[in-house]
């Protein structure tokens, strides 16, 4: 599947320019963190120094409460990041929790490890080596618990294996991260930057976890792989606990909003975090298009038929535009 947030074909099919359109394909963040008025300009003419990167994971080591004991580095995106754990982690049979990402199972599969699909982490094969979920998940938002996912790490840790786990949305959820919790279990866990803090343009990922598997990675991503202003702006904004914490509530009382007005017009909203909605219909691709004639764009899923989910429109404005574009575009479906 393509991702989200690339209006590309929605233009090519449906006209308009970016500008015109109301994306709510992704789960970004539609309140991004304000960027400084000015940078060094050592951040755009000079190559990125170490000291630089050190203070960004600083930073990433107090936003995610990462215990000193584990590894963590910084990438372009989580997406590369997960492209190269196969080439990273041990050998052995692959699960991926499902329905999530395809890009997870995708990175496996590239790998000649083609990785069997569990609907449930309750239920893993016995001879399991490496567990792969994205928690809180996306698109439906389930989330397991700590306790649970410690007790997956130790049984992997003893044959050898690693869990994985994806935290991209877990900003947005208080108490779902993983990482305050891991003791000397085999655990990585991925945190991306963009989603909460809306800038996704950065391409700032991280990887934390066990050492071993951390310098693993470290070894296999080229100096500099993060630009001057990318480190900056990172880090500024991982340490600004008081932003962090205002936008939180934010996003809570405008999702609470966007399932009201969801529910109202006739969908079954019945998973997704803060940053968005996942809701059902007997043909979600009908008003997928239906709203896309109208500039708004949606996800739906080919692998759930019935599935489609909005991100946060925003605002009052752009709440009220996908409003009444839902009463016009449920009429023709």
């Amino acid at each position: 599947m393509e991702h989200g947030g690339d209006l590309t074909l929605a233009i090519e099919r449906f006209g308009g320019t970016r500008d015109d359109w109301l994306d709510l394909s992704t789960g970004i963040n539609p309140y991004s963190y304000p960027l400084p008025d000015a940078l060094p300009s050592s951040a755009w003419t000079t190559l990125p120094a170490r000291g630089a990167e050190e203070h960004l994971i600083a930073a990433a080591r107090h936003a995610y409460r990462i215990p000193d004991h584990l590894g963590v580095i910084a990438a372009p995106g989580t997406q590369i990041l997960l492209s190269l754990l196969p080439t990273t982690l041990p050998d052995g049979p692959v699960v991926v929790a499902t329905p999530t990402y395809t890009s997870h199972k995708d990175a496996w599969a590239r790998e000649g490890r083609a990785p069997i699909e569990v609907s449930s982490v309750y239920s893993l094969p016995a001879d399991a080596k490496i567990v792969v979920l994205v928690n809180p998940n996306n698109p439906d938002g389930r989330l397991i618990d700590v306790k649970s996912l410690i007790d997956i790490a130790k049984t992997l840790s003893e044959r050898g294996g690693y869990l994985v786990v994806d935290e991209a949305f877990a900003d947005v959820v208080p108490g779902a991260s993983l990482l305050p919790h891991i003791g000397s279990e085999n655990v990585v866990v991925l945190r991306s930057f963009g989603k909460f803090f809306g800038l996704a343009g950065l391409r700032i990922g991280f990887l934390a976890g066990e050492r071993t598997a951390i310098s693993s990675m470290s070894a296999l991503l080229n100096s500099w792989c993060l630009g001057g202003p990318a480190l900056e702006i990172g880090a500024r904004a991982l340490r600004d606990s008081a932003w962090q914490d205002r936008i939180t509530r934010q996003l809570i009382e405008d999702m609470a909003d966007l399932t009201v007005a969801l529910s109202q017009a006739g969908l079954s909203v019945f998973g997704g975090t803060p940053l968005y909605a996942l809701a059902g219909l007997r043909n979600p691709k009908a008003l997928h298009e239906a709203l896309a004639r109208r500039q708004i764009w949606t996800r739906i899923f080919d692998y759930a038929p019935t599935w489609i989910r909005f991100g946060l429109p925003g605002g009052p404005e752009n709440l009220k535009r996908l409003t009444d574009a839902l009463a016009e575009a449920l009429k023709e479906v």
